[in-house]
């Protein structure tokens, strides 16, 4: 059975195809489109998806999309009811497009998918709720077959907190936490305030969060949000503008925090470096409690994670360390895209009512395939289309491949790493990646600046053996999908001088805190991505070598993109990037490329 999951129209729309219960293939819009978090009905992945399983859309048994429109469009006049007559222009603004598209999304599905087959049928058509579908993205591929499942989010359609049991094939909702009391709207409200992008400067904020104190914990706790004994919470809308306005704040939370909204681009100020650090902490405090009293209440020791606040993987790695479940497993494209996958398997296992199985335990215990679901190029495609840029290049066979690439990274160099399936989900997982050597302090300035061109503070995380992780880091278990914070071990940690000590700000991203100072972030601690020989054995045996060579398992692994651009996805895109920055070698498959040439 053959069922094609779609997320689309709020943003990083996607397409999934799974078969019998399998996931094929998974890709986010933006790759093809290279539109960052592009909204739109997701056409070029969709045919992607196809493509790689050799089918066509009429083979399709059902096409399911990951919420419910109706259910949304009743929460936008609920609210705007409630709140009335405050809002109007926000009103205004957002009826025409809802009348026009939204509230008959079915019928511009249809006609999107008519496009991919004239005859494609509305009947083939069904609908998730927006929770749901991150619920089956989280549970369905997990290794577990009885679990708690946790949704944090900004609203689905009503939900903003969901809790759910998943058991063999079924789902059941437990309890919900609705809208406008919303954990990742109020993560969301500081991103605002502090100058990044709603929906997708969560984590630099994140990012931030170590460079400052916590010095406005208490005034957002006893303002902005009530937080009960059992993780339960309760906003007060007064500091608020997200429900009927076009702001993520009002008027009144800029007088609790005595100014406006920083200018996007401007300086980042110590307050601003406060401010993320107290949001952070409020956050970690509010996950923590969520989890300890659903713990006690049920009693389960799984627990599966998904929407956009589980790619808070600072909280994550704290809820890991608390040992409050015995073993977490959070879906890698946690997001909206990861819908998609969740939206078709909830067809296959709640509509079509077929069973599932865990036993995935080859591919890093779970069925997402280390997340590798995106288009691959074979050496020959890779040199045909090298050869019409008129690229120069040398042809490998892989072990002089991994010979060269690793010796690159051992003596300094940065290097684009291009190999396989495109990882789905927001993180480069060793197939679309830009790698450096861990060892020296300047790479990550080196790196922000000349390569990604992005802010200095920005972290890099860590690649490391999985068999070598404890070595470096205080992590229980392991952390494919990079979605988990540990601390580096304190034995690898480096004195800081007196005067060294005295840096203040964002100059503290240049010191060398440890050994590893290319991944160790300002508080000793790394967004980490554990490596192992049978999810993607060319990475591993890339890091094995750079051992060999240098004594470290580990390298620097950040995306395969500048800032503002979405991660690559074709070879032609992967030199085009090679070509703008300051990388000084290129691996693409077993093709080498060097900057001089």
């Amino acid at each position: 059975m053959w069922i094609l999951g779609i997320s689309a129209y709020y943003h990083d729309s996607a397409a999934a195809l799974i078969n019998d219960g399998k996931v094929v293939a998974a890709a986010q819009e933006e790759r093809f489109c290279r539109q960052k978090h592009y909204a739109g009905f997701p056409l070029q992945a969709a045919q992607y998806c196809l493509a790689e399983a050799g089918i066509s859309l009429d083979e399709i048994d059902n096409v399911v999309f990951y919420d419910k429109p109706f259910l949304k469009f009743e929460r936008l006049l609920e609210t705007y009811h409630a709140f009335a007559p405050m809002g109007f222009r926000s009103f205004m603004t957002a009826m025409p497009i809802w009348l026009k598209e939204k509230l008959f999304q079915k019928r511009l599905l249809v006609r999107e998918l008519q496009t991919l087959a004239p005859q494609f049928s509305a009947e083939k058509l069904l609908f998730s709720e927006h929770h749901l579908s991150h619920a089956a993205s989280a549970f369905y591929p997990s290794p577990f077959n009885r679990a708690l499942i946790l949704i944090m989010d900004g609203v689905g359609e009503w939900a903003t907190t969901s809790v759910m049991l998943g058991e063999g094939n079924t789902i059941q909702p437990l309890k919900e936490i609705h809208f406008p009391h919303s954990l990742g709207l109020l993560y969301s409200a500081f991103t605002y305030f502090t100058g990044f992008k709603v929906n997708s400067g969560e984590y630099k904020l994140m990012g931030l969060a170590p460079y400052g104190k916590p010095v406005y914990a208490d005034l957002i706790r006893k303002h902005l949000i009530d937080i009960h004994d059992d993780g339960s919470f309760h906003l007060n809308m007064r500091y608020f503008n997200y429900c009927t306005g076009l702001t993520m704040t009002s008027r009144h939370f800029e007088r609790l925090f005595g100014r406006g909204p920083r200018a996007p681009e401007s300086e980042i100020t110590q307050m601003d470096m406060n401010l993320a650090r107290s949001i952070q902490v409020v956050t970690e405090e509010v996950i923590l409690k969520l989890a300890a009293a659903l713990r006690q209440e049920y009693g389960i020791e799984h627990l599966c994670m998904a929407g956009g606040v589980a790619l808070n993987s600072v909280a994550n790695g704290k809820l890991l360390q608390s040992k409050i479940f015995d073993n977490i497993w959070i879906q890698p494209a946690a997001g909206d895209a990861g819908g998609a996958i969740g939206a078709a398997l909830t067809g296959y296992h709640l509509h079509h009512q077929k069973p599932r199985t865990t036993t995935h335990a080859a591919l890093g215990g779970d069925s997402m395939q280390g997340s590798f679901l995106g288009p691959s190029f074979d050496n020959t495609d890779i040199m045909q289309r090298l050869d019409k840029l008129g690229a120069q290049y040398q042809a490998l066979d892989e072990q002089s491949m991994i010979e060269h690439a690793a010796q690159a990274l051992a003596d300094g160099k940065v290097i684009g790493w291009f190999q396989g399936r495109m990882e789905f989900g927001p993180r480069a997982l060793g197939a679309r990646s830009i790698l450096a050597d861990p060892r020296s302090a300047q790479t990550q300035a080196v790196m922000n600046l000349k390569i990604k061109f992005r802010e200095s503070f920005r972290p890099f995380a860590p690649s490391v053996l999985a068999e070598d992780a404890s070595e470096y880091f205080e992590l229980a278990g392991d952390s494919p999908y990079m979605l988990l914070v540990a601390p580096v071990c304190q034995s690898r940690w480096r004195q800081l001088t007196t005067e060294e000590r005295s840096v203040a700000g964002l100059a503290r991203v240049n010191l060398a805190r440890s050994d590893i100072p290319a991944v160790t972030h300002v508080d000793h601690s790394a967004r980490i991505q554990t490596v192992d020989a049978a999810t993607n054995p060319r990475y591993h045996r890339l890091i094995q070598h750079f051992k060999q060579l240098t004594g470290y398992g580990i390298v620097v692994n950040t995306s395969f993109n500048v800032r503002g651009e979405p991660i690559v996805c074709t070879p032609e895109e992967a030199y085009h990037c090679f070509q703008k920055t300051a990388m000084d070698e290129l691996y693409i498959g077993e093709v080498r490329l060097l900057k001089p040439k």
